[in-house]
């Protein structure tokens, strides 16, 4: 019986993608909790457990699973203890955004082997391959891995990225918007290549690899050249219809003039830069945030203040709309920097918010700077679950 209602709504899972979400629950109960028995696994997941055996099989076959010695002093055999094989696959991920360039390699485990980065200023599509091409071999002898060792890149850059005007922006920047970014890094390697929006990695890899794997449900916030999110709702990383949810840096807030602007104008590098040229000082470098004159110190502390401000009314709307458990910051602030702005945010928020039924806590994100590129590097080892479920 037809009735009439849209056929994409009531599409079901295939059994490849149900098994291989099954597969990625495993791996996250794993990594969160460092070793567990299959019996742990069925309790962590709900899943039954011969079907948490096969998955565990089908994982140690392929490397990605290991056994760390055995778990004595209940009744019947002891049961064997099982944790991630950190040297199972390796990917590399790489971060492009407006002002700087960022490639880390990272093993199954989460673990930063290796990372280089570049500052640059809108980096152009050949100027990121020639950066990726020249520092490969680099990076790979840096984390002592062979290329054959790499499983796929993964790659995460803001949405928009030739096609949003911002601060500084050259006209021929909207190359962007019509490169084949799975070109760019198609060779040497020939790898599979994976494409991320930067906010959306960052926020995959604290759920994976940070302190997602301990608040099932929360909102991410990027702070890069520009102003991103991310949401992650019980264990999942949640899109919205057309892919653009968590788009917080949109949201219109009140400007120190008192005029009506983007957040993203105000808390990001790009704002961060437009206060430090008005007060005679170069565009922002990572170290200068730790060290630096006085004077330096004070736009930073200028910069804190009016940022923390303008979080308060879109973090309000964030908690009464979505009831995070944790709104998480990272980005390209160093974490004393950061630190230091998700303590003035609370701060704020017990005076803005107390209307509110609930207020999550803000914090610095686990990966922080690099999650963005940790994120990336994770596409590929996700891919590893599906086809760990096919070929099962």
């Amino acid at each position: 019986m037809n009735l009439g209602l849209p056929r994409a709504g009531y599409q079901g899972a295939t059994i490849e993608d149900a098994g291989a979400h099954n597969t990625r629950m495993v791996l996250r109960a794993i990594r969160a909790h460092g070793t567990l028995t299959k019996a742990d696994l069925a309790r962590q997941t709900g899943l039954a457990h011969p079907t948490v055996t096969n998955i565990v099989k089908r994982l140690m076959a392929r490397g990605l699973l290991v056994t760390a010695g055995m778990q004595r002093g209940g009744r019947g055999q002891p049961a064997t203890r099982l944790v991630i094989n950190s040297a199972g696959a390796y990917a590399i991920g790489i971060n492009v955004d407006r002002d700087h360039i960022t490639m880390v390699l990272a093993d199954f485990a989460g673990t930063v082997k290796a990372r280089l980065d570049q500052e640059v200023a809108f980096a152009m599509p050949e100027q990121v391959r020639a950066f990726y091409r020249r520092n490969l071999d680099r990076l790979l002898a840096m984390a002592g891995v062979a290329p054959e060792a790499i499983t796929g890149i993964g790659l995460a850059l803001p949405d928009g990225l030739g096609e949003i005007d911002l601060p500084g922006m050259p006209r021929d920047y909207v190359q962007w918007s019509g490169v084949n970014l799975e070109a760019l890094f198609a060779q040497p390697l020939g790898r599979p290549i994976f494409v991320e929006n930067d906010a959306a990695a960052a926020a995959i890899g604290e759920m994976q690899f940070g302190r997602g794997q301990k608040e099932p449900s929360f909102f991410y916030i990027l702070i890069s050249y520009g102003l991103g999110g991310g949401l992650v709702v019980s264990g999942q990383y949640d899109r919205g219809a057309d892919g653009r949810s968590g788009e917080i840096g949109f949201m219109p807030v009140a400007s120190e003039a008192g005029a009506t602007v983007p957040l993203q104008s105000i808390v990001s590098i790009a704002g961060l830069n437009r206060r430090l040229a008005l007060a005679g000082k170069l565009a922002f470098a990572h170290g200068e945030a730790l060290g630096g004159d006085a004077a330096l110190q004070r736009v930073f502390d200028e910069w804190i203040e009016e940022s923390a401000r303008a979080l308060v009314q879109p973090l309000v709307a964030v908690n009464l709309l979505i009831n995070p458990g944790v709104v998480l910051v990272g980005g390209r602030l160093p974490m004393p920097l950061l630190e230091r702005l998700t303590q003035r945010a609370n701060l704020m928020l017990r005076s803005g918010g107390r209307d509110a039924p609930a207020i999550a806590p803000v914090l610095p994100g686990a990966l922080a700077e690099d999650a963005s590129a940790v994120g990336a590097a994770l596409l590929s080892f996700d891919d590893l679950a599906l086809h760990a479920e096919i070929e099962g």
